[in-house]
């Protein structure tokens, strides 16, 4: 059972969150950051991504009017336009490279493995490599 996880988190369970964390702290991805980490901004461009959101604004709106569940999705921090612009301006590119690449591999190795393709699975993974807003 679930125990009233959000959708978005069971979701993001299948990622490899640890090859993540160590390519966070290879590239000093949170280096000087007080309370909106890699991983935050990871979540809420994945949220974003994955409900199509179209601008920084619409990102914010969507996830304030969800704030009681944000820290149940793996978000910490506050969300608001500037700190989103801020961590896409300011964050090492080669993070998001890094964490495109695991991923893709990450699902691919996971479909071969239960021998079959199925079309929600490949369409996740398209959705979460399109490039970020």
């Amino acid at each position: 059972m679930n125990g009233n996880r959000t959708l978005f988190s069971q979701i993001m369970d299948y990622l490899p969150l640890s090859d993540f964390r160590r390519c966070i702290k290879r590239y000093r991805g949170n280096y000087r950051v007080r309370t909106f980490s890699c991983l935050d901004q990871f979540f809420c461009m994945a949220f974003a991504q994955l409900t199509y959101r179209e601008s920084l604004r619409d990102i914010e709106a969507c996830l304030r009017s969800m704030q009681n569940k944000l820290y149940h999705m793996g978000i910490r921090g506050r969300v608001s336009r500037n700190t989103l612009a801020h961590a896409n301006e300011r964050r090492d590119w080669r993070i998001w490279k890094f964490r495109d690449t695991i991923s893709i591999s990450y699902f691919v190795a996971c479909i071969s493995r239960n021998g079959n393709s199925e079309i929600d699975m490949v369409s996740l993974i398209y959705v979460l490599r399109t490039p970020v807003i």
